[in-house]
């Protein structure tokens, strides 16, 4: 494995090493240094949650409609500034204006749903047109800076259209770079993943948001010093809470046909009387995905807290649980419907649909590929500081 620190910041994001052929990590590492605004945070995340759902070309509106949403519940909500003010009091970031003009066109209420956000915009789509142009100007070219520096020709910022043609010769000639620009105007210009990229982006989906997330609280809360606990005021902690319901009726529904063993106490969980928590921390994944997910005994989830249970012994027995769940996934049309009903919240990584769900592993094979996803990003939670749980090991 082979890995970079992000800003030099402490958020270490690990790549697996046979990307180094053709990737140029290092510089994908610098996508968000020294920024200006914080649209640059936003911009990249938006990226990456749009190749994580197999998309290979969109267009600028595309990326700005889910920058908007990303941001609209900080700002709504908490009223959090993504770049300070100006002296005269006037709001600093052009994605905030566009979150403030689309809440005094619309009755959307901070908490909510993307679907009613983009269908919102969609909307009034003309009243926006001016901001998201506004985000249109230097982001997407200045986010791809860190490749610069391997090229001898400078770099005109003065032109958009001397910047997509400087972009092309640099991809082309110099390194590969995660995107390219078509030649359309302001909001319809097209995006083009590499498809290199694209496999990357994909299977590190988890490390590299949280790594964006990390650069992104830093900023925010630099830009919004009166704001306590900022972290926890990026994502509505409701909607966090509703992500666990599908997961947790997969957990009854399993319970009812199986007994499974609580990872810390290897008890069998009591139906209707436990937790669904998180194996690595919430706090560091900031995602609810399935294979992340365990019930545990309600006693002990305010004790483990935001702590990693010790690897060894305790992954193997949470995996030999996510097992028994992907034996009845398989084997029972009931469990089947009940993981289905998980897809939209809980199934966001292409690994887990793809290799580790999928029919026909065998014990070793699942136990592997959860493996070989899940440690580097415990490794890394570990190199980030996270306490490690002093739970003591109950026998089998």
């Amino acid at each position: 494995m082979a890995e970079f620190d992000s800003s030099k910041a402490g958020y270490t994001l690990t790549i697996d090493g046979k990307y180094y052929n053709t990737l140029d990590i290092e510089s994908f590492s610098l996508m968000m240094k020294d920024p200006s605004y914080c649209y640059k945070f936003y911009w990249l995340e938006a990226i990456v949650q749009v190749i994580s759902e197999g998309i290979r070309e969109t267009t600028f509106d595309a990326v700005i409609n889910e920058m908007i949403c990303n941001a609209w519940y900080s700002v709504r909500e908490f009223h959090i500034h993504l770049s300070g003010m100006l002296s005269d009091g006037q709001v600093r970031d052009g994605l905030e204006r566009a979150v403030l003009r689309l809440t005094e066109l619309s009755d959307l209420p901070a908490n909510a749903s993307k679907v009613e956000i983009k269908n919102a915009i969609v909307a009034h789509k003309d009243e926006l047109k001016v901001f998201k142009e506004q985000l249109t100007n230097m982001v997407p070219y200045r986010a791809l800076a860190g490749f610069f520096h391997k090229s001898e020709e400078t770099a005109d910022w003065g032109s958009p259209r001397r910047m997509i043609t400087y972009i092309e010769r640099i991809n082309r000639e110099v390194v590969l770079l995660p995107y390219t620009l078509g030649k359309e105007s302001k909001l319809k210009k097209k995006v083009y993943f590499q498809d290199a990229w694209v496999e990357m982006i994909q299977d590190q989906t988890v490390s590299i948001l949280g790594w964006i997330q990390y650069e992104k609280v830093k900023w925010l809360q630099n830009n919004n010093p009166e704001v306590p606990g900022l972290v926890y005021k990026l994502v509505s902690m409701d909607e966090k809470m509703r992500k666990l319901n599908n997961v947790r009726k997969l957990w009854e529904g399993i319970l009812q046909v199986s007994e499974v063993k609580d990872v810390f106490t290897d008890k069998s969980v009591v139906p209707k009387q436990y937790d669904v928590d998180h194996f690595i921390p919430w706090s560091f994944v900031m995602n609810d995905e399935l294979w992340n997910l365990m019930p545990m005994d309600s006693s002990l989830n305010s004790l483990k807290s935001n702590k990693l249970p010790k690897w060894d012994p305790f992954f193997e027995r949470f995996a030999r649980n996510q097992y028994i769940m992907y034996g009845l996934i398989h084997e029972k049309d009931r469990i089947r419907r009940l993981y289905e009903a998980c897809y939209r919240d809980n199934l966001h990584s292409l690994w887990a649909g793809q290799e580790l769900y999928r029919k026909g592993n065998t014990e070793i094979e699942f136990y592997n590929i959860l493996q070989k996803n899940m440690q580097p990003v415990y490794d890394s939670a570990r190199r980030q500081g996270y306490e490690v749980w002093n739970r003591s090991v109950v026998n089998k």
